[in-house]
């Protein structure tokens, strides 16, 4: 079944065994009640780890029962991050989410070299999956908050990732847009070269289950007519179901725009430690969050 809404993920995730969430520094009202939504429809079994008064505050505040939970107690987010690891080190989780912490603390725990949920060499990155209101399909892209300029061997990875999702979604061969500045390959550029060859490698079997087109302006990535104005020839184009952008700042644009001004729904996760981690901002909604954690617990 391919997965067209972001809400159908909790249809295929409710009749599935219940994996384990840990949450660090779940203090916030968005990310206890996003859980206590997908525990209370048994769809995971939850942790919170952080300030047991302030869990149980929010509980009261919104009337959600405390009980459903497994409360584990730390001081301050940076104990909570690393506890939280700690845990899912110990085999008592299955996936991670983060809470009301910044986005490098928690990274830190996940990094952490001795204590961390790393394996040597891999890459992490971040996939975010969107339903805009004023496209056609959910849109699969990255990396918006964790590599700030990935070189080539890191947009490889990036791309197997937005790969690999979409395929967990149902798309049996997802279209992958490489955006950059212009669709020209042009050497000085750095986005247009990498697109280029990133294409090429998918045309010659290094990246499989894909059709990979670049480099592409982001107009031609979503838009038929700006394919067909500047005479660009692709199925990609106008339909693409992924886009690796070129660096954080037009990934993290378009993903704050979607929710800032098209008024869409989105889940995040990072990708390449041994499970899945939730990520989303600080400032996301509580249904975001409820579909990212669906989205995490569909891939452990």
């Amino acid at each position: 079944m391919q997965i067209t809404k972001l809400e159908q993920m909790l249809d295929i995730l409710k009749p599935l065994p219940n994996k384990r969430l840990v949450a660090a520094w779940a203090v916030d009202p968005h990310t206890v009640c996003a859980v206590h939504e997908a525990v209370t429809n048994d769809l995971i079994e939850g942790i919170l780890v952080g300030d047991e008064k302030q869990i149980k505050k929010v509980c009261a505040d919104e009337k959600l029962d405390p009980s459903v939970f497994r409360i584990v107690h730390t001081d301050n987010d940076t104990e909570a991050a690393s506890k939280a690891v700690d845990l899912i080190n110990a085999g008592e989780g299955d996936f991670l989410m983060k809470g009301l912490l910044s986005t490098d603390r928690y990274m830190r725990a996940i990094l952490n070299k001795e204590k961390g949920l790393m394996e040597n060499g891999a890459i992490l990155s971040h996939v975010t999956v969107a339903e805009v209101p004023t496209y056609h399909k959910l849109l699969i892209f990255g990396d918006v908050a964790i590599i700030p300029l990935p070189d080539l061997a890191q947009k490889v990875a990036i791309t197997n990732y937005l790969i690999k999702v979409a395929h967990f979604l149902g798309i049996e061969k997802p279209k992958v847009g490489i955006q950059a500045a212009s669709e020209q390959t042009l050497p000085k550029i750095p986005s247009c070269a990498d697109g280029a060859i990133i294409a090429k490698m998918a045309q010659r079997g290094q990246i499989k289950g894909a059709t990979v087109e670049g480099p592409l302006g982001f107009d031609l990535i979503v838009d038929k007519e700006s394919a067909r104005i500047k005479g660009v020839q692709s199925e990609v184009c106008g339909d693409a179901d992924c886009i690796l952008f070129p660096n954080i700042e037009a990934g993290n644009t378009f993903y704050k725009s979607i929710v800032k001004l098209m008024n869409g729904e989105l889940c995040a996760i990072v990708m390449g430690a041994r499970v899945p981690c939730v990520l989303t901002s600080r400032g996301d909604s509580e249904k975001s969050k409820l579909y990212s954690l669906a989205l995490a617990a569909m891939l452990a």
